[in-house]
């Protein structure tokens, strides 16, 4: 076979053994040999997209939900560009992400020649890893080393920290394959299917834990991240100390405070005492109340929690501590000497936030329940109640994660993920085509996504799927409030161009979106006909219309009722 068709397969062949099972491509030409190539793999399922960044953000969205690498390929020049803000969220989120550009051989570059661009280190500290392939010359060794190469890669993508990893190939024509390119490679001798690192004998032995000191002032903080919630859920229960659960924690659960984001917002409740200890894990940075309440505690404990799967954790992991506050830096915690699990205490603390609890979620939710018309708080609180066990729900950035994280009560059985590394727009439909994909290939439930109209505009592509590609079943619900509606909250709100420059108003329908790309569209406006707008199958979006000023001022209702209540009861 020509040296281009073998490089390519034998550098796919590796990467199967080692576990790739999912692969994004978006044509180009000189990307064809490794195009040829995943198509051709028995154990490879393709996706293939006509935007290079839908297709990238794809490939995140499957690692994500799947937990294990995913191959996005792509062409040479700006199609490589394209792929960078999902490289970037991939890094800051900790997504292993296999980033395979095609490129021109050096002696074309330099020289003016067609889509040709300097794509060495292109992603630059995003990467785990980055290569510089080199050209498939026929010499002896060349196997080896792309087997090496490609195992390398693998173990870059999984290993420490997870993350992105970049391989730049050069092809030289010819680009497909010959007349004796019917075969794959033969495995090395010896080698096993899979590689040996990948079937390691058991998880890592778990870490000395760290022994928390007793507090009575005690708060546990999960921030976004996919690590396991149940030991911190543990802790919460065994010491008596509220827990504070973003909604991509995946730990609101149980007597977590569903409450938190208003209650730090309550002048009634935040006057009372300081913390002496913050327990945080995952990425604490959705709410600037849990910023503010992170300065204010005595000693904070970040757990550096590895992935689910892998429990040991490291201190080399990054850690997060958007506040600057952290005094220690674990890799496990351990409770409090003497304490009893079967009478866990409760203190005067931990009673000052159960009624404080108790009184906001009573009041918020007798201000969303007051009104039928379809809210975007409302939205947030019900989707999340209503979907059934086993669902999967990705919340878009901006509104849709905070009206989340503001009204959802506290509930098992529903997976929540979002791009939350670097909270960007881009990607997010096709991020939560990919994690609904992923999630339904395992046996999954239904999937869910809540996104804000701009968000969608920002993807339409990603929307857009042919007739042969795998498609999920995915309800795309979007909030559709004419433009950004989160700057309506902000200090921005009062510049007189805020409209034009932070509003955004496009006077697009979602209906018009959706039959672009020919989906299945509800219009949905009373809140007791959600349930029913959820039923269906397959990619179709739902609307909701709502108005950005009515939606800032019932905002502000809800923290007023929620001062009020807690004044009550305290």
């Amino acid at each position: 076979m020509n040296p281009s068709t073998a490089l390519a397969r034998v550098l796919v062949d590796e990467l199967a053994r080692g576990g790739l099972v999912e692969a994004v491509v978006a044509p180009g030409s000189r990307s064809t040999p490794l195009a040829l190539a995943l198509v051709a793999h028995p154990e490879i399922r393709v996706h293939v997209r006509v935007d290079e960044r839908s297709a990238s953000f794809l490939a995140l969205g499957l690692a994500r939900a799947a937990r294990r690498p995913v191959a996005v390929v792509c062409t040479s020049g700006t199609a490589a560009a394209n792929l960078h803000p999902a490289v970037m969220e991939a890094d800051e989120s900790a997504v292993p992400l296999l980033v395979l550009t095609a490129d021109r051989p050096p002696e074309l570059r330099g020289t003016g020649a067609n889509q040709t661009v300097d794509q060495i280190g292109l992603y630059g500290g995003a990467v785990r890893m980055f290569a510089e392939v080199g050209t498939p010359d026929p010499v002896p060794g060349m196997v080896a080393y792309w087997r090496s190469l490609a195992c390398r890669a693998w173990g870059a993508a999984v290993g420490g920290r997870p993350g992105p990893v970049h391989l730049n190939v050069a092809f030289r024509d010819p680009l497909t394959p010959d007349d004796s390119a019917d075969a794959w490679p033969e495995p090395l001798e010896g080698r096993p299917d899979r590689r040996p690192w990948i079937n390691r004998p058991g998880p890592p032995s778990p870490p000395e834990p760290f022994v928390l000191p007793a507090a009575e002032r005690g708060v546990i903080v999960c921030g976004d991240g996919d690590y396991d919630p149940v030991p911190f859920l543990a802790l919460a229960e065994l010491t008596g100390w509220p827990l504070l659960a973003e909604p991509t924690s995946n730990a609101r659960r149980g007597d977590a405070v569903s409450t938190y984001r208003q209650l730090l917002a309550s002048p009634r409740f935040v006057s009372g005492q300081a913390p002496e200890l913050v327990v945080s894990v995952g990425r604490p940075n959705l709410s600037r109340q849990i910023l503010a309440f992170l300065r204010r505690a005595e000693r904070h404990v970040a757990v550096t929690a590895g992935a689910v799967g892998d429990p040991a954790g490291s201190l080399a992991n990054a850690f997060s501590d958007p506040a600057r506050t952290a005094t220690d830096v674990v890799a496990a915690v351990a409770p409090p000497a003497g304490l009893d699990p079967a009478s866990p205490p409760r203190t005067a603390w931990s009673e000052r936030w159960r009624l404080a609890e108790a009184a906001a979620r009573g009041a918020l939710d007798a201000v969303l329940d007051g009104d039928e018309v379809l809210s975007e708080p409302r939205l947030a609180r019900d989707l999340a109640s209503h979907l059934s066990a086993g669902s999967l729900l990705f919340a878009g950035s901006s509104m849709p994660i905070r009206d989340l994280d503001a009204t959802m009560r506290a509930r098992c059985g529903v997976r929540l993920v979002g791009n939350r590394g670097v909270s960007g727009i881009d990607g997010t439909v096709s991020t939560a085509v990919g994690a609904a994909l992923a999630h339904q290939g395992a046996d999954g439930g239904q999937a869910y996504a809540l996104l804000g109209d701009l968000a969608l505009l920002h993807d339409q592509n990603g929307l857009i799927i042919g007739p042969g590609e795998p498609r999920p079943d995915l309800a795309v619900v979007v909030v559709n409030n004419d433009g950004g509606g989160i700057f309506s909250g902000l200090e921005q709100a009062g510049h007189p161009d805020f409209e034009r420059v932070f509003g955004t108003p496009h006077g697009v329908s979602m209906e018009r979106v959706a039959a672009v790309a020919d989906l299945p569209y509800t219009r949905l406006e009373w809140a007791t006909d959600l349930p029913k707008a959820l039923l269906g199958e397959g990619l179709r979006v739902i609307e909701v219309c709502t108005k950005r000023p009515d939606s800032a001022a019932l905002r502000r209702r809800l923290q007023s009722a929620v001062d009020a209540a807690v004044e009550a009861a305290l």
